[in-house]
């Protein structure tokens, strides 16, 4: 059985957010947005790489600072994994809710996902590898679940994804790179194009990361 969110009231969420933002600006050196135009009046698929504990509070600040300071945000909701939110049950009242992959349940994780989306001013958080891998592999392997996903949601949704990386160079703190790419909306959606454009964003990203050296 799916394990659904269940949110805080509005003002203390966005309480939380404004918490978020600051304390995360205190434990990282820098976090800098590469940001990309926001459309209006739709839902938003925010997507991510999986690389650490961090992700979903990266997420959150990402989707409050790159898409709510440009087109006011009604919900916060993450697809996280149900073994995760068994462990973590607090996080339901942050937007989370569960999905169990090849499971019985994990059809109606994907409606609840899509009934989300069909929402304008919701934002969904998904972290499409479906598993945790280190920020510099070259390939993000996109779980199909997205495809299932977007073909239920009625109404305008705009396609988003992060590629969320880390260094540290001269400082003892870490800085956060967030390289956003605009994938287009759910009525020009393609599979096999995201998953492209997803892995030339992603590779060309890794590449900015790096402040000097040249790889052959």
């Amino acid at each position: 059985m799916i394990i659904k969110a269940k949110l805080l009231p509005k003002s203390v969420y966005f309480a939380c957010a404004k918490f978020l933002n600051w304390f995360l600006k205190r434990r990282f050196n820098k976090l800098i947005i590469h940001d990309v135009p926001i459309q209006s009046d739709c839902s938003y698929l925010l997507m991510c790489n999986h690389l650490g504990f961090w992700d979903g509070f990266w997420a959150l600040f990402l989707s409050y600072n790159a898409i709510h300071k440009k087109q006011n945000l009604t919900g916060f909701n993450i697809m996280i994994l149900k073994k995760q939110l068994q462990k973590n049950p607090w996080l339901r009242y942050f937007g989370c809710f569960s999905i169990a992959p090849h499971s019985k349940s994990s059809s109606e994780s994907l409606a609840y996902a899509a009934e989300i989306l069909s929402t304008p001013g919701n934002v969904l958080i998904m972290f499409p590898q479906g598993n945790l891998e280190s920020q510099h592999v070259r390939y993000i392997e996109v779980k199909d679940g997205i495809n299932n996903i977007l073909s239920m949601v009625k109404g305008k949704c705009q396609l988003i994804w992060s590629s969320n990386l880390t260094e540290y160079f001269e400082s003892l703190k870490p800085s956060v790179n967030f390289q956003m790419l605009d994938c287009g909306n759910n009525d020009q959606f393609d599979f096999e194009v995201l998953k492209s454009k997803i892995n030339s964003h992603h590779q060309q990203a890794i590449q900015k990361q790096f402040r000097f050296t040249k790889e052959q």
